[in-house]
């Protein structure tokens, strides 16, 4: 039922942004209606018309907002129905079955609000993701992102921010905004924390208002790069994960179990992003990702080449994260000395501060380079900072084998 919850949630918000005009509170109405769900489907089952079914619910959660607020300030009122709530009408759940999630995207990455806030709020209404959560993709406290979830909400509605499909200028405005999200609704359903290592419903999300928005920018080189890296991560996800939902490496996954399908529309589309005057970081990620997909074993993998591409990207942004990647290419390549001098410079990182990445592949070079004593301490390190319980256990696993190797 939470799945099913998690995917109605961002259709039934941009029902009621669109219907009345006032984000904030339609996602307080919203997170009521969910609730109200929670407590009576399991007693009730799911009923028929489940989306609208939601949106009836939050609609009089809405009504007796405004009923309130026009009471508070001694108006005449608008009286809305109070009574139990009804099945839905047999057309009800077409009416509210029609797609505005991408809509719902494009109005909060509108350029009246900051980049991180505009991103902020889409990770929050249209993957319903917690603050914690987008805290935690920023790389930042989450008191930090709560303050700018909240400014962004007062900006929409202080600004009166129409809730339609931007013309082809408008969508410019927003789309750089827009692929970020989508990149980090992609990457939450492969970091997130908890029991499942991957969380599906998200990444196929992404994936699908990234089909969606390619319909409307279809020779966009980073809205191709960025479908092409979603679609060549996505097809390793089945051989991720072993029978009992644990995590295996890429260096021991069996690579026959890869979607051939899904490798081949990406590097079709990587190929096509590539080709363009102009392409950026998620097409130079695609393209990493596309040679991990073309080679038969890590052996076999074009190291070199991959070394290369993280070099470009590190020139284009400061992310830890790329310069933690390339420390392993760097490995693969010149041997782990090299890749943990690499990792020296990382040590006083503060957006990797608190997290387990540092740790788990500096516990991995150490083993390629044979201290087998360093390795089990950051293994060790690593698996006491991770919230994911399939990447714990394998760390925990890593440094059991090493420890009872014999030498």
């Amino acid at each position: 039922m939470a799945t099913l919850l998690r995917e109605l949630a961002p259709q039934v918000l941009a029902k009621l942004a669109r219907r009345h005009r006032d984000f904030a509170a339609a996602e307080d109405a919203l997170q009521q209606a969910l609730l109200a769900a929670a407590r009576q489907w399991p007693d009730t089952g799911v009923p028929q018309q489940p989306r609208a079914w939601l949106l009836r619910v939050a609609s009089r959660r809405l009504a007796d907002h405004v009923r309130a607020e026009l009471a508070r300030t001694r108006r005449e009122i608008f009286v809305f129905d109070a009574g139990p709530v009804a099945a839905p009408a047999p057309d009800d759940d077409a009416e509210v079955a029609a797609d505005d999630t991408l809509a719902l995207v494009l109005m909060c990455c509108h350029p009246a609000l900051t980049r991180t806030s505009a991103i902020a709020l889409t990770l929050r209404a249209v993957a319903g993701l917690t603050t914690g959560e987008i805290a935690r993709a920023f790389l930042v406290p989450e008191a930090t992102m709560a303050q700018r979830i909240s400014r962004a909400k007062q900006t929409i509605a202080s600004s009166g921010i129409g809730f339609e499909l931007p013309g082809p200028q408008q969508l410019d405005a927003r789309l750089d905004a827009a692929l970020h999200v989508l990149y980090l609704v992609f990457n939450e359903g492969y970091a997130s924390g908890g029991a499942h290592l991957v969380r599906v419903d998200l990444a196929r999300e992404a994936i699908r208002l990234a089909r969606m928005l390619l319909t409307l920018r279809p020779t966009h080189g980073e809205l191709l790069g960025l479908l092409a890296l979603m679609l060549l991560t996505d097809a390793r996800r089945d051989a991720r994960t072993g029978a009992r939902g644990e995590l295996v490496a890429l260096d021991e996954q069996d690579r026959s179990r890869w979607d051939r399908a899904a490798i081949a529309e990406g590097i079709a589309l990587v190929t096509e992003a590539l080709s363009r005057r102009r392409f950026g970081p998620y097409a130079i990620q695609a393209a990493i990702a596309a040679l991990h997909d073309e080679a038969p074993s890590t052996a076999q993998t074009d190291w070199p080449q991959i070394l290369a591409l993280y070099g470009a990207l590190e020139a284009m942004s400061d992310n830890p994260m790329v310069r933690l990647n390339r420390a392993v290419a760097l490995a693969m390549v010149r041997g782990p000395a090299a890749g943990l001098a690499a990792l020296a410079a990382l040590a006083d990182e503060p957006r990797l501060a608190g997290g387990h990445r540092l740790d788990a592949v500096r516990g991995h070079l150490l083993e390629m380079a044979g201290d087998r004593a360093a390795a089990l301490v950051h293994y060790r390190a690593a698996a006491a900072c991770t919230t994911s319980v399939p990447e714990r256990d394998y760390l925990i696993a890593r440094a059991a084998r090493l420890e009872q190797c014999p030498g």
